[in-house]
């Protein structure tokens, strides 16, 4: 059977990254093949996607695997910028370096590329990725950006678009979906929680920990805003079964891309927090409102926009992932 490694921000428990994940390892065990993969958790890797998983730090062990695999995968996700940090990068570039080294066939799968500020950065992905078998990126920036470069590569919808969710006719409940970042501060929370008191108080609220290394801490941190402001608000910070309780929802304010994405494949009315580029695109594309992070637009007219979204209409940002090209390069390095 031929072997497959997959490189990634994995076992971390991020909502986003495990969906791509899943859909991604679904769709290789379909095509009957033994996948591996580096994980930060093996144990929750293994457990969660049924897979065989090894340590991402383990560097002999990954060594091993590349020697041993047929395929390496890098991707989903933002791997190859140096926004988080440059060491984030570089160990990212390394995996993909000793796939290279070792004369494995590399694919970049649906991957962001940048923000890429530091020189040595931009002439460490160019270079790599001029020799990879295959790469797909999964917005038009990062395909402008290869294209500059002279790297052939095509353009791909978000794998999590292939997520199945189930779409259901659900009342009474308000998700809020938080996640810690650099410009959300007290003043926007405040903001938001007057918001939903005014407008939502008669619903249950939930909010949603997608992450809780980064997401849990403001989370509760807002389920006390609220509280204060209205004591008797029913409310609960969720952090499992994310895909499920999503579905559920009636509506959802939300930062982070996939739980947005999740939201529309199930129709819910929903409402989009501008922290990133690709939820401004995402949000555009979906004609569904945006709320900026210093919350100062007219929330009379968010709030209109949001009970107003005709959520059958929602189902038609709906895409399938194009696996064609993908499956055309692993099926062939074997």
């Amino acid at each position: 059977m031929a072997k497959v490694l997959i490189s990634g921000y994995y076992g971390f428990k991020n909502f986003g990254d495990e969906a791509v994940l899943s859909v991604l390892t679904k769709h290789l065990n379909a095509l009957k093949f033994d996948v591996t993969v580096l994980s930060g958790n093996v144990d929750y890797t293994e457990k969660y996607h049924n897979v065989r998983a090894v340590n991402s730090f383990d560097i002999k062990t990954v060594i091993d695997e590349i020697k041993k695999c047929d395929l390496l995968i890098s991707g989903g996700g933002s791997l190859l910028q140096d926004v988080t940090s440059l060491k984030s990068l570089v160990y990212y570039a390394f995996i993909i370096s000793l796939g290279l080294l070792f004369n494995r066939k590399v694919v970049i799968f649906a991957q962001g590329i940048g923000p890429l500020n530091r020189k040595v950065s931009q002439i460490i992905v160019k270079n790599l990725l001029k020799l990879c078998s295959y790469v797909s990126v999964r917005d038009k920036n990062s395909l402008e950006i290869l294209q500059k470069w002279g790297i052939n590569a095509d353009l791909v919808c978000d794998p999590v678009y292939s997520l199945e969710v189930e779409k259901k006719d659900c009342k009474g409940t308000l998700g809020v979906q938080l996640r810690d970042f650099k410009t959300l501060d007290t003043n926007f929370l405040q903001k938001l929680a007057l918001f939903i008191n005014a407008k939502f108080s008669d619903k249950n609220v939930e909010i949603f920990s997608l992450q809780d290394s980064l997401d849990y801490d403001v989370c509760k941190k807002f389920e006390n805003i609220l509280l204060n402001i209205n004591p008797e608000i029913q409310i609960s910070v969720i952090n499992t079964n994310i895909t499920e309780k999503i579905s559920e929802l009636e509506y959802l304010i939300a930062m982070r891309f996939h739980s947005i994405l999740v939201a529309l494949k199930a129709g819910v009315k929903t409402c989009a927090i501008n922290y990133d580029i690709k939820v401004e695109q995402l949000a555009k594309s979906a004609g569904i409102p945006l709320i900026s992070m210093n919350a100062d637009e007219n929330f009379e007219r968010i709030y209109s926009d949001l009970i107003n979204i005709d959520s059958k209409k929602l189902a038609d940002c709906d895409k399938s992932f194009d696996w064609k090209n993908f499956d055309t390069t692993v099926m062939t390095a074997f």
